[in-house]
């Protein structure tokens, strides 16, 4: 399991140990990992291939990874840096497909493994200030898809897991500059997640690793499995819909007059 340190990493790995699985949790803050129960505790950056080696050189043969290495940014596009883009990117999308190249080859002689990807509503629905966390769930969604299809012929599946708002939510990222004739569409976007989720909140990370475990154990898991109330709604409107329509219905939904 990466990222493995909180919210829905930590809670994924105590659904996998209370589900009998034996766990190796790592993360790049190794602290972080100190009260799992887990079997294992590592050091790992996704973005290092020498790290990458060094774990999975330690650990040996793995029968499932589950990728949750993400990293957030929220600013318009217009102003987005796209150097903190780049490094999204080399994180939630090319770190996942790092590890993963990594543990292929010796899966495709044995001919069996999982690949978990966790994504994100926002990996098939782009929303307002969030583009630059959407195109890396959006590119992690193509490459687990393609992977399906390429790795299910040697016995390996792919699942990519899609939660909507889940609390505490993702680590803050550093605060991005914005110009100021954006404020409008800062102040209509703030709260969105009460607005999907309505009086109950967010569900705890836990709904998420209880999806983990099933995708790991049952070999008639989807590709694609929503997790939250809200992700069904908003996936299954957006599958429904065209483009005018759903926009129609966010909107709605969402009071967004931008």
């Amino acid at each position: 399991m990466t990222a493995a340190g909180r919210a829905i990493g930590a809670a994924t790995c105590s659904e996998l140990a209370t589900a009998g699985h034996d766990v190796i949790a790592t993360a790049r803050d190794v602290t972080m990992l100190e009260r799992l129960p887990v079997a294992l505790r590592l050091p790992l950056d996704v973005t290092d291939d020498a790290s990458i080696d060094r774990v999975l050189d330690e650990v040996g043969e793995i029968d499932a990874i589950v990728n949750n290495a993400a990293l957030s940014g929220r600013a318009p596009l217009e102003s987005f840096p796209i150097e903190r883009l780049r490094s999204m990117m080399e994180t939630n999308a090319f770190g996942a497909l790092r590890v993963i190249q990594k543990l292929t080859p010796s899966w495709r002689q044995r001919g069996s493994g999982v690949i978990v990807n966790i994504s994100s509503v926002q990996g098939r629905v782009a929303t307002p200030l969030e583009g630059a966390y959407s195109a890396t769930k959006f590119a992690l969604e193509a490459i687990s898809e393609t992977l399906h299809y390429e790795l299910g012929h040697f016995g390996i599946r792919v699942v990519i897991i899609q939660p909507g708002y889940i609390a505490p939510g993702m680590k803050e990222s550093p605060d991005i500059p914005r110009p100021e004739e954006y404020d409008e569409l800062y102040a209509q976007w703030e709260g969105i997640d009460t607005r999907l989720t309505g009086p109950s909140g967010r569900p705890g990370p836990e709904l998420v690793g209880r999806a983990v475990v099933r995708a790991i154990e049952d070999a008639d898991t989807p590709l694609r499995v929503p997790v939250g109330d809200d992700a069904a709604l908003v996936l299954g409107v957006r599958a429904d819909l065209s483009d005018a329509d759903f926009e129609a219905a966010m909107r709605a939904t969402t009071g967004l007059t931008w």
